[in-house]
């Protein structure tokens, strides 16, 4: 059985590494749009889109054009940076819920479902 790759780079015979598609296969538009705000903010980037090909197909079609930068680089960092992000979010929320637990229930209280 043959292994398959959750990341394709589409090849083209006009295309630089300015302008690259890549399909990310198993994802959507969780990913897609989370990528594509995180990527357009990058000064390097000229445009940054993508397309769900087919509702039934669970891949997508990622678009990156660049004023000059690699364009698997700026995917790259854009995967980095939403990591980052995602982990900031995530290290927030767990702190607030902590805190929250600290505030409404002493240390010495038993907690039950019904608490939750």
């Amino acid at each position: 059985m043959e292994k398959k790759h959750l990341l394709e780079v589409v090849e083209t015979d006009n295309e630089d590494e300015t302008c690259k598609t890549f399909v990310l296969h198993g994802e959507d538009h969780t990913l897609g749009n989370s990528l594509r705000y995180i990527i357009m903010k990058n000064p390097d980037v000229q445009f940054c889109g993508y397309s769900i090909p087919h509702p039934s197909e669970n891949k997508i079609n990622f678009r990156i054009q660049t004023h000059g930068a690699n364009a698997t680089d700026i995917l790259k960092k854009g995967l980095t940076d939403l990591y980052h992000a995602c982990d900031h979010v995530l290290k927030t929320f767990e702190t607030g819920i902590n805190n929250y637990k600290k505030r409404r229930f002493p240390p010495d209280y038993e907690m039950t479902s019904a608490d939750t």
